[in-house]
């Protein structure tokens, strides 16, 4: 996979612990911060699709209220 390179900096005891991990997973330290920074995107956009949902729905309610109390007009 070409791709664009990432860098940034982290404490000594955050490396050492992902290098453990990686090797306990099974996976070199490169593919197993891609899949943590991948998954945790994946969380962020779920929670941010989550919330948007959520506004729109309240927005939708609060729209369907406002025209259920126009039922009784006489404009049905």
């Amino acid at each position: 996979m070409q791709g664009t390179t990432l860098s940034f900096r982290a404490g000594e005891e955050l490396a050492e612990q992902t290098r453990a991990l990686a090797t306990a997973a099974g996976q070199k330290t490169s593919d197993y911060i891609r899949d943590a920074v991948r998954e945790k995107n994946e969380r962020e956009m779920a929670m941010r699709i989550a919330m948007l949902s959520h506004k729109l729905g309240a927005k939708h309610l609060a729209a369907n209220e406002e025209m259920d109390g126009t039922a009784g007009d006489g404009l049905a």
